[in-house]
């Protein structure tokens, strides 16, 4: 009885944080753990990104928190992602960052050379692989975090998705950490930084918010053009062309067509199917009557 009544609480408890819980979607205790897990060798593999064998299965495991720098860019999307890394650490050229994505790779080899934990939710880590990534914390064989032993050395930047570590740390406190840890590097000048020039740091990531603002820019007017180029007559729509904005299926259209003429979009609250929720959505779709 009271291992039921306790079970139900915990379970509640779990929900309760689930949803008020801020950006910790996942309890750590919702995670799997996996010893004995052995680093497999994979052309792909990177610093942040790796395959490995864990209970007999192969996993492509990316590391939360932390972002190595490109080993290759052998397509567009590498090729702005090493530029922006570039400007980030403030180098002098896009060979540089591919010398030390090398040496994050092997630094890597090194770390996992022995058998190490993973732990993970198998959430989805969109990337390059075929089949798939999920993210996952990495502890070593010495017992210490992955990635938080490549920022201290200087072979990656606290960057890309954070959530509660496994043992319960907040992403917000774990991102400062590494935060902490990447700015005791960058004053050692270990690693990456040894080739940072801070004259140009500056300038260069400037230029890259400018350029990320710019594309931002060109995306929302990209939006409103779509947006106005289906705005449609109220009086004079189509069945079809009512049909092309979502939430306004053949039954809903014929119901809109059946009560012309509007004197204002407003007015089609006055349709059986539209309410307050609905007309928000949709309104963007209709000219001013």
């Amino acid at each position: 009885m009271y291992k039921k009544y306790f079970t139900g609480i915990g379970f509640f408890l779990a929900v309760v944080s689930i949803f008020f819980g801020g950006n910790e979607q996942i309890l750590a205790s919702d995670m799997q753990q996996f010893s004995n897990v052995r680093l497999i060798d994979d052309p792909s593999n990177d610093g942040d990104s790796f395959h490995v064998k864990a209970d007999g299965k192969e996993f492509h495991v990316r590391l939360y928190f932390v972002d190595c720098p490109e080993t290759s860019a052998g397509t567009k999307g590498d090729a702005m992602r090493v530029r922006e890394q570039t400007r980030y650490f403030g180098l002098s050229s896009v060979e540089q960052i591919i010398h030390f994505g090398n040496e994050a790779k092997k630094f890597v080899e090194t770390a996992l050379a022995r058998p190490f934990t993973l732990n993970t939710t198998f959430a989805s880590a969109m990337g390059r692989s075929t089949k798939g990534r999920i993210y996952g914390f990495i502890t070593t064989s010495a017992g210490d975090d992955l990635a938080s032993l490549l920022v201290k050395n200087g072979l990656a930047r606290t960057y890309g998705t954070a959530r509660q570590t496994p043992d319960g740390t907040s992403s917000k406190e774990m991102t400062q950490r590494l935060r902490d840890l990447e700015n005791a590097a960058m004053l050692k000048r270990t690693g990456i930084w040894a080739k940072s020039n801070p004259e140009k740091l500056a300038d260069l990531r400037g230029k890259q918010r400018r350029e990320d603002q710019e594309l931002k820019g060109i995306q929302e007017q990209t939006k409103k053009g779509e947006s106005h180029q289906t705005t449609l007559d109220i009086n004079k729509a189509s069945k079809d062309e009512l049909m092309s904005i979502k939430g306004i299926g053949p039954v809903l259209a014929e119901r809109i067509i059946a009560g012309r003429p509007y004197k204002d979009v407003e007015d089609l609250l006055k349709v059986k199917g539209i309410g307050r929720k609905k007309l928000e959505k949709i309104r963007p779709y209709f000219k001013k009557v």
